[in-house]
């Protein structure tokens, strides 16, 4: 139960059973720390518990997903008759309602609402609306349950992340994140392999929809036996502020840069399309997804890793360049055909997407005090979706309209201005507020 003292109180923390701790005998898990003696392996799974079961629940919750995502625009465009400027729209409102409710989750968060409830909630409207997109009779009807998923989704995002960040100490809070992106695409890898038996067995890409349930039935178990109460920390301050001068400024940049890229992104629905165009078959799209899914599972962890030592900036500056790079090969590879190329561009555009979500994560959670960190957080989805809403809309117009190529080759140009003005964040001295609590003794 949460409960707020009188004035200048501080923070107050309170145990499963309800009795209230003064801060001075309450410490957060530090997490493994860094040791030559200690292997990579074993330092991950000495990651607290919170850390290791939301890395499973994104594992299970990202198979069920992956069963419907990598099918859903040939689902639209074969099935449904809709055209790529409606798959934008699909995608871009399915994200951008995601987007608002995080800023409202995380707001909600750092006021001491329960984050086990909100995460679970969450999961579990995703996972009852996801799998009726297989009864669709229109696109209209797959807009309404892409935005039911993407509520659930806008729900659990934000208190998710800040019960990972919160958990562990700004050391290995790379690999935190990193981890939970790993676990996370393996999931992602795994669904489209099941939805490839699916078909090859007959049945319809509606009825592997369906299946998908059996997974989202798991998430919520699991959720619901696995992530213990663990203690509300609450605070009788002034709840965080929205206004942009609570953050550190490198971070205000990078939210505006991520902002950018999102809005200068492929969506993975139309990279599908791109493979299609290019002569994939049907049958070979999830597999195509699983490879990709496997190439950012192997590439998450050690990137959020590597983020860990030679710092934040250099991670994303380095991850974004080669995927401003790779914008530029699927525009000129546009029109053609041939079966390896795909395979290439595909799984290493794939795989720059996972070398940096780790590092930006991470990078928000150093930067926000820790009564702020839902709304950081909320903050930084919401941008990067609102973003993506306009993203891919005019990715889709722009393919209608232009082709291919254009829409790849503005990405490309926008993407690399969000690349320029990172940069320019990364040259700014001093230290985070969280590298300077940390770095006292005690």
């Amino acid at each position: 139960m949460v409960q707020r003292k009188g004035r200048g109180c501080g923070w107050q923390f309170f145990n499963p059973r309800g009795a209230a701790l003064p801060c001075r005998h309450v410490r957060f898990p530090a997490g493994p720390r860094n040791s030559r003696s200690k292997g990579e392996l074993a330092m991950v799974l000495s990651l607290p518990r919170t850390v290791i079961v939301l890395g499973l629940v994104s594992f299970l919750n990202d198979t069920a997903s992956e069963m419907i995502t990598p099918l859903l625009p040939l689902f639209l465009t074969s099935v449904l008759g809709a055209g790529p400027a409606a798959v934008g729209l699909v995608e871009g409102v399915a994200e951008a309602t995601a987007s608002l409710l995080k800023l409202l989750s995380g707001r909600l968060a750092d006021r001491g609402w329960n984050l086990k409830r909100m995460v679970l909630g969450g999961y579990g409207v995703s996972n009852t609306a996801r799998p009726l997109i297989g009864l669709a009779l229109g696109w209209g009807w797959v807009l309404l349950l892409r935005f039911l998923d993407r509520v659930g989704k806008g729900i659990r995002t934000s208190p998710r992340d800040a019960l990972i960040s919160t958990s562990i100490d700004h050391r290995n809070r790379g690999r935190a994140f990193g981890l939970h992106r790993a676990l996370d695409n393996a999931g992602a890898m795994l669904g489209p392999l099941l939805a490839f038996l699916l078909l090859n067995q007959g049945f319809s890409m509606g009825h592997v929809f369906l299946w998908s349930v059996i997974p989202g039935v798991l998430v919520v178990l699991l959720l619901g036996l696995g992530l213990q109460s663990q203690p509300v920390v609450a605070s009788c301050a002034k709840p965080a502020s929205l206004r942009w001068r609570v953050l550190d400024q490198r971070v205000r940049t990078l939210i505006l840069a991520a902002g950018g890229l999102a809005l200068a992104a492929a969506p993975e629905a139309f990279l599908v399309l791109w493979a299609s165009d290019r002569g994939l078959r049907i049958s070979w799209v999830p597999l195509l997804w699983a490879a990709a899914s496997a190439v950012k599972a192997l590439v998450a962890a050690p990137a959020g890793m590597l983020s860990d030592r030679l710092g934040r900036f250099p991670v994303l500056v380095g991850g974004w360049s080669v995927r401003v790079v790779l914008l530029l090969a699927l525009a000129w590879s546009s029109g053609s055909r041939g079966a390896a190329l795909t395979w290439v561009l595909f799984l290493s555009y794939a795989a720059t997407l996972a070398a940096t979500e780790g590092a930006e994560r991470a990078l928000i959670g150093d930067a926000a005090a820790r009564r702020e960190q839902g709304t950081a957080f909320g903050l930084y989805h919401m941008t990067v979706g609102l973003a993506a809403l306009p993203g891919a809309v005019l990715f889709g117009g722009i393919w209608q309209l232009w082709g291919a190529a254009a829409a790849f080759g503005a990405s490309a140009v926008i993407a690399l201005l969000s690349v320029l003005l990172l940069a320019r964040a990364g040259r700014r001295p001093g230290r985070f507020p969280a590298d300077r609590d940390h770095s006292r003794p005690g």
